[in-house]
């Protein structure tokens, strides 16, 4: 029953199937728009639909801690910046998963910044997600390019940013947290378009230095507005999910956006998954079982 459900895991495994969804719409904007513009557009509106939110129901939490707000913002644009670029140049599958590096680095740094004790079964889950990782990737026959380092590097700032959402979940409103990361993800590609004619950038880094181009046509428009739509929706998913549960367990849940973006990427065109994949898939799903049937003895302080 969903009543019995963890609520983290809940929130993270709705906000797993809308963030697939929103990289299956940004592959297809990416025939139009630079990864720049997207994060920008996507941002904008993000910021419209929060701001509305908040005037329809202020905020009840008094704040505080603000360098952490706006570190949580930078980490998010950041990350979120590699992870489209990474979507304009590899499969969408293929980064989906390299962005799912996240909850092992988060991981990592719950234990070190958050003091975070796994116990035996949340590593054994972890480690599951992770095989279930290996077989979708087959990184034995996978080149470890710029673009997959950067998404790689992605996943890292992913986790930095859920990491910092642990650290300010009780002094800020859910929704202050989203506007940060989508006020800040829409300041600095602002920027960045202002820097671009002045800047000669390396091409390693000239996605970060495009010129800003007016987007054309309706179904354009559209399909940007659906997106930062349901974009707002995830983030404000994941963040509720990363304040109700512990990062390792959430982390692990998170690894249902790969079989859900494999998914959206064979209906966009890539290849149908073979046998390692499902089996991958098998690994992941057996491993979100396992850590949530202990989330529901978890309780969240």
């Amino acid at each position: 029953m969903l009543k019995d459900i963890d609520k983290g895991v809940l929130y993270m495994f709705l906000g797993a199937l809308i963030s697939a969804l929103n990289g299956a719409i940004a592959k297809i904007l990416t025939q139009d728009l630079t990864a720049l513009e997207l994060v920008f557009f996507r941002n904008l509106l993000g910021v419209i639909l929060i701001l509305y939110a908040l005037k329809h129901t202020p905020p009840t939490l008094a704040g505080g801690k603000l360098h952490l707000l706006i570190t949580r913002g930078v980490f998010g644009f950041t990350a979120m910046i590699l992870f489209f670029y990474t979507i304009t140049t590899i499969p969408l599958g293929e980064a989906i998963t390299l962005n799912k590096t996240s909850p092992l680095f988060g991981t990592v740094l719950a234990f070190y910044v958050l003091k975070e004790h796994l116990n035996t079964q949340t590593i054994f889950a972890l480690l599951v997600g992770f095989v279930g990782i290996i077989f979708i990737t087959k990184p034995m026959g996978m080149s470890i390019s710029y673009e997959h380092f950067l998404g790689i590097l992605g996943g890292f700032f992913a986790a930095a940013a859920y990491t910092t959402i642990k650290k300010i979940k009780d002094i800020y409103d859910a929704r202050i947290i989203v506007l940060s990361f989508v006020g800040i993800g829409t300041l600095l590609p602002a920027l960045l378009f202002l820097l671009a004619p002045h800047v000669d950038s390396p091409d390693s880094l000239s996605f970060l230095f495009q010129e800003f181009r007016m987007p054309e046509g309706i179904f354009i428009w559209l399909l940007i507005g659906f997106m930062a739509c349901i974009s707002t929706l995830s983030q404000w998913l994941l963040t509720k999910a990363y304040s109700a549960s512990k990062i390792s367990v959430i982390g692990v849940i998170s690894y249902t956006n790969i079989p859900f973006a494999i998914g959206f990427g064979w209906m966009l065109g890539d290849a149908f998954p073979d046998y390692y994949t499902f089996a991958g898939i098998g690994l992941i799903v057996l491993g979100g079982a396992l850590v949530g049937k202990k989330a529901k003895k978890v309780k969240v302080i």
